[in-house]
């Protein structure tokens, strides 16, 4: 991956964000780094890309707000425009299907599918006026393959990322700007712990077909992979990390 490229990662404040926000400083990369409630993670890897003598920032942003995901965009246009964007910010509150309310409804698809469309869009923009082509990334998750007991709004909303980036690698392929989906299976970060006990998340990854724990970092390869120009000839995939757990 070539240096001094940018890009952008939502939801850096932990977890699979901050792992592929670090491993895009590892390779050069100049990063704009969203969190939303907690800047302790992109503070230390803010100063870690300086260290390295890159540009980054950490800006706070509820990538439900459009005109905030328009703000972050702007960081990286001061950066000399977007290369790369990853769209990983969701939430994922634990209620049966019955007990969901429409607000709870609304919040989870603002944030996890709205979200992704205003950080898509926005990024897209950018590339094409920068004119030099581009790799989105959005993040999902098996619960959109398999349904989630007490995760039907989660579910719903990290399926509605097939359809969008689908579309968006259709309609960007013209401008090189290639759009692919990252959907991770049981991931060792604190999102599964609202449902299972570390005991419980053992006892799951002991049953994998590739037995052992899946860490941040494995999604964070693959990101790596699909944003550089080793992938220039993949787009509009849904790629799976969960140690063939799922095998659509």
């Amino acid at each position: 991956m070539p240096e001094y490229k940018t890009a952008l990662v939502t939801g850096a404040q932990k977890g699979i964000g901050a792992a592929i926000a670090k491993a895009l400083i590892n390779e050069g990369v100049n990063v704009v780094l969203n969190y939303l409630d907690d800047d302790s993670t992109v503070s230390s890897l803010v100063r870690e890309a300086t260290d390295k003598g890159l540009k980054a920032e950490a800006v706070k942003a509820n990538v439900a707000n459009r005109s905030e995901v328009v703000n972050l965009i702007d960081v990286a246009e001061r950066f000399g425009g977007l290369d790369y964007a990853v769209s990983n910010a969701a939430i994922y509150p634990r209620t049966p299907l019955l007990d969901i309310t429409e607000e709870e409804w609304k919040e989870v698809l603002d944030v996890n599918l709205n979200g992704c469309f205003f950080t898509l869009q926005a990024a897209a923009r950018s590339m094409i006026a920068k004119g030099n082509g581009g790799s989105i990334l959005t993040i999902s998750s098996g619960a959109a393959f398999k349904g989630a007991a007490k995760g039907a709004h989660y579910s719903a909303s990290k399926s509605g990322l097939f359809g969008l980036t689908k579309s968006a690698a259709l309609e960007l392929a013209s401008h090189n700007i290639r759009a692919n989906v990252i959907a991770p299976g049981l991931v060792d970060t604190d999102q599964p712990r609202g449902e299972f006990s570390n005991e419980d998340m053992e006892r799951i990854w002991k049953t994998l077909p590739l037995a052992g724990k899946t860490e941040p970092s494995d999604i964070a390869d693959l990101a790596i992979f699909l944003l550089s120009g080793k992938a220039s000839r993949i787009t509009g995939q849904i790629l799976h990390v969960n140690g063939g757990g799922l095998m659509p």
